[in-house]
């Protein structure tokens, strides 16, 4: 029996950990233990209900637990669930327990998995030397959301996961991990095609949370605290007027990408790639869209798509645009209205020393990979 341990009592976690256990796998979930909360629907019973287009049913996991020394004894393959404001606490929960041949995926990561080595290194874990592989992805698996405190509903599932692994030698041996995991929607058994990036610093680029939810919040932000998210986000809060900062903001990320010597993927032709849209225009990839058009509004401007897209997301990228010399305004514009009005600390985020990027060229950052 296939087995994997995720990390995370959020949303995706709960779908992904459903709907592995559905289709066989051994599953262990761990949470952090000031958020065993989240676990406490399902400890009884150690089962998610699952609705929607991937496996349907009730996935029974094998173990749920807050001991993370257990829960990575248990399997190699980890996957981290959680937003990017929690991947450092998770890397330092994470530390004492990897050993060689664990292989940590961030679900996603956008640079998370360079913050993890980081934290790795400052428990004096080398990751090269180690046999520690960290990998990420470029978005989550599924567009899915928590239904009830024990059920999940997945309302579209990615095509052609994107995937940076870290160190990017290892990249070969790791996908045919990862293929495992994301072999299929548990529905019709169509593969899921995971595509490798040359390295995570490329996958982070590749993001797409923070060129879309920055803007979509920011120019809703009216409509999202007077109604409460009560409106369809993509379909009624992504209008042609907010796809063109979307879209403004993404020419600044592929500039930034240029700088590195790489050519990264669009946001429109990214969403269509993914399986999330139509091709065409950002505007025609979002509003044919089934699974995102579905999507309602977040019920605050205090949002994870503000908290972890803003300081995590656009604002790393616009000092690695500052470093390297590309001019990043509709990036800088954002980000400072974005901490204004979500209320973000300047504390919070990430910063280009906490990923070992801070003062170096394009060739030694790409070297370090």
């Amino acid at each position: 029996m296939p087995a994997l341990t995720i990390l995370g009592g959020g949303n995706t976690a709960f779908a992904v950990a459903a709907n592995l256990a559905l289709r066989g796998w051994e599953i262990t979930l761990c949470e952090l233990p000031e958020f065993a909360w989240t676990l406490g629907p399902i400890q009884a019973s150690q089962t998610i209900h699952l609705d929607g287009v991937a496996a349907r049913g009730a996935g029974t996991l094998a173990e749920i637990t807050t001991d993370f020394g257990a829960a990575l004894a248990r399997n190699s393959d980890v996957l981290l669930i959680v937003p990017a404001y929690a991947h450092r606490p998770f890397a330092q929960a994470c530390a004492p327990y990897l050993r060689a041949g664990h292989l940590v995926t961030l679900t996603p990561g956008t640079l998370g998995a360079l913050e993890f080595a980081g934290v790795l290194a400052e428990h004096g874990i080398d990751v090269r030397t180690a046999g520690i592989t960290l990998a990420e992805t470029d978005t989550a698996p599924y567009v899915c959301r928590k239904v009830a405190p024990d059920a999940a509903h997945v309302w579209g599932v990615v095509s052609g996961l994107g995937v940076g692994v870290y160190p990017a030698v290892r990249t070969a041996e790791t996908l045919p991990r990862l293929e495992a995991i994301f072999t299929c929607d548990g529905r019709e058994g169509t593969p899921t095609a995971v595509r490798a990036y040359p390295h995570v610093l490329a996958c982070g680029l590749s993001a797409m949370n923070p060129v879309v939810h920055p803007a979509g919040v920011l120019l809703n932000a009216g409509r999202v605290e007077r109604s409460r998210g009560e409106f369809y986000f993509y379909e009624e809060g992504v209008t042609p007027a907010v796809c063109a900062v979307i879209e403004a903001l993404d020419a600044e990320r592929r500039a930034i990408g240029a700088a590195l010597g790489l050519e990264l993927t669009p946001v429109a032709a990214a969403f269509h790639a993914a399986g999330f849209g139509p091709a065409g225009d950002l505007w025609a990839a979002i509003n044919g869209s089934r699974m995102l058009t579905q999507l309602r509004a977040p019920g605050a401007v205090r949002t994870r798509w503000l908290t972890e897209d803003v300081p995590y997301g656009i604002g790393v990228w616009a000092q690695l645009g500052r470093q390297i010399g590309i001019a990043t305004p509709v990036m800088d514009a954002l980000h400072v209205l974005g901490r204004t009005a979500a209320a973000i600390a300047p504390e919070e985020g990430r910063t280009l020393g906490q990923l070992g990027l801070a003062g170096l060229t394009p060739a030694e950052m790409l070297g370090m990979m």
